[in-house]
């Protein structure tokens, strides 16, 4: 199992929610990626680490390196990334952003080190 072919970023309701930034292992090969999660139906950032981990495929390492918030307009085609997880601290927003912008192409999106 390789690391290209876990998903950087599944799709975002829109609505304001929690996000968490992880690192990918691969435990075979040592290859390594960031992945952004974001689960709507998850109160907490570890709520969001451990639905992750149990979906991931085996032979992937999952660490967590930091939270925040996703705040998603659709109306606008917006999305801001700020906050952090009092749990795991702030992730680098700007690696969730450059994720997301590769999913999504036509949105505007941006992010803040402000808020929580």
């Amino acid at each position: 199992m390789t690391c290209r072919i876990y998903s950087d970023c599944p799709a975002c309701p829109s609505i304001v929610y929690l996000l968490l930034s992880c690192r990918v292992t691969d435990s075979s090969t040592k290859e390594q990626k960031f992945v952004v999660r974001g689960y709507y139906r998850c109160n907490f950032h570890d709520d969001i680490l451990q639905e992750t981990k149990a979906s991931a495929p085996s032979g992937l390492k999952l660490k967590c390196v930091g939270g925040g918030r996703i705040k998603h307009d659709d109306s606008k085609r917006d999305l801001l990334v700020y906050g952090y997880s009092q749990g795991y601290g702030k992730a680098d927003h700007q690696v969730a952003v450059d994720l997301l912008k590769i999913k999504y192409p036509e949105y505007h999106i941006d992010f803040s080190n402000d808020g929580y």
